[in-house]
């Protein structure tokens, strides 16, 4: 198996996945941001949040609907482009990725059309329960997709036969070490991509001088949970850095591009530089001394581990998760940040009419995917030239196919998601530019006054952002 033909797998299946996972990480957020907007409904009886239900609803049901087209797209790759991978670790991973269909998927599908189409079928007891068990299934979802990936990077509970890997301890696999750290890490940075999501579309309402009480609602429950949940995953990420440097420690030497231990002492940390592969070094670089020491090993005078102590067949590619993992960290800085200046104008009475701080909210509106996007190269790189860490390596994985394959199905994969996906983002910038819209400024549907036309998939709930013709009185 040459090169190419590796490097071709590898972008495919990046391409695929990077798609893909912005739609569950909003997915994630805003199900559990649905749920808590109808608990507040049902316990107040304010229209605000009534209203911001059914604005946001449609909205998570076009991304619901994305998300499960481009993670079915993305598990026949398992077959298709990692036939190899499947054989040795099929016993492992298959049954986690069925666990989550039958629990997730089904929790999700099964309470979903009540969700979206039984407002005014169901009493509003049984459709908050529903958006609970459609909240609670996205995380239940996140749990064995997390387990599965997380035993690739830190294996056990298993034997090899033959070949093969064969379960021996099923506890010992779902929850293998580095799975804590890493469900916890990506649950709170979902809940921070749509927090950012949520407070971006408000800050654009709001600058276009829309200060409802929707608006102004959903803005500050966003600035909320950015003051609140983005420190937290400062202290997360350092346990998970912890956890990673002693299961993965060639990918912490990669991540600080640290080569060699050979002046003795505490590690610096390099702010930035160019860890260069060929050359064995970071070039340019601007370091603090024994900063490193002190954030990965809590102490002044203990190094960390160089990546000359690693063969050069089991390095990391330094030079791409060195910069990755920095533009991951300063986008979580900067939403701490955020978070902070959201505090002080709210204790001045000016968060919704500062406007160089809302340009700086809606500018920051993609900065929660963008970082988890970088996260997950970081880790995913991290983690090479092994698809499960210390037992295969990635060149083992790879199917049988030709470079001319898989350069052909590349460009068509880019060429559909760009069309497919790049109309679905168009129509959920459409529907959020809408806004929430008040039981007062919603026309009758067709049905009838408190009636709705029955729903033929999810993503009809979301209805046309140019003429919203749902009705959302119930309880007035």
């Amino acid at each position: 198996m040459n090169l190419e033909t590796l490097d071709l797998a590898r972008l495919q299946f990046a391409f695929t996945v990077s798609f893909h996972i912005l739609f569950p990480a909003i997915t994630i957020g805003l199900a559990s941001y649905l749920a808590v907007l109808e608990g507040l409904w049902l316990r107040r009886k304010e229209e605000v949040y009534r209203d911001l239900y059914h604005f946001w609803s449609k909205i998570f049901a076009v991304n619901f609907g994305m998300g499960v087209v481009s993670g079915l797209v993305m598990a026949y790759q398992f077959g298709t482009n990692w036939s190899g991978f499947s054989a040795f670790a099929g016993s492992i991973t298959g049954p986690l990725l069925t666990y989550e269909v039958l629990t997730a998927f089904f929790l999700e599908a099964g309470f979903l059309g009540v969700m979206l189409f039984g407002w005014h079928k169901v009493g509003p007891g049984l459709h908050f329960f529903a958006t609970l068990m459609v909240a609670i299934g996205t995380l239940v979802s996140t749990f064995w997709i997390l387990a599965s990936n997380s035993w690739m990077h830190t294996p056990q509970g298993h034997e090899i036969v033959d070949g093969r890997v064969i379960p021996a301890d099923w506890l010992a696999v779902i929850f293998n070490p580095s799975f804590p750290y890493r469900l916890v890490h990506m649950s709170i940075a979902a809940f921070l991509a749509t927090a950012f999501f949520v407070g971006a579309s408000g800050a654009w309402h709001l600058l276009r001088g829309r200060n409802t009480p929707a608006v102004r609602t959903m803005f500050s429950m966003a600035m909320w949970m950015a003051l609140l949940v983005a420190p937290v995953q400062l202290l997360v990420g350092d346990a998970h850095g912890l956890n990673t440097l002693q299961h993965q420690p060639a990918k912490i030497a990669a991540i600080e591009g640290h080569w060699d231990n050979a002046e003795g002492g505490p590690t610096p940390l390099i702010l930035v530089g160019w860890p260069d592969m060929q050359r064995e070094e970071t070039r340019f670089k601007v370091e603090v001394p024994v900063l490193g020491s002190l954030i990965l090993r809590h102490s002044t005078t203990e190094a960390i581990p160089a990546l000359k102590e690693f063969a050069a067949q089991d390095r990391p590619n330094s030079t791409v998760i060195f910069w990755t993992f920095r533009l991951m960290v300063g986008l979580g800085l900067l939403m701490i940040v955020v978070g902070l200046c959201s505090l002080w104008l709210r204790w001045r009475g000016r968060l919704y009419d500062s406007r160089p701080f809302l340009h700086l909210v809606l500018w920051m509106g993609p900065s929660g995917l963008v970082a988890l996007l970088a996260g997950w190269v970081t880790t995913e790189m991290g983690r090479q030239p092994w698809v499960v860490y210390g037992l295969m390596r990635t060149r083992d994985a790879v199917a049988p196919h030709g470079a001319a394959q898989l350069t052909l199905t590349l460009l068509l994969f880019v060429v559909v998601y760009f069309t497919v996906f790049g109309v679905g983002f168009a129509y959920l910038l459409r529907l959020v530019r809408k806004g929430p819209q008040t039981a007062e400024g919603r026309a009758p549907a067709q049905g009838g006054a408190g009636q709705q036309s029955t729903a033929a998939r999810p993503l009809s709930a979301a209805g046309d952002p140019d003429n919203d013709t749902s009705t959302d009185n119930r309880g007035s």
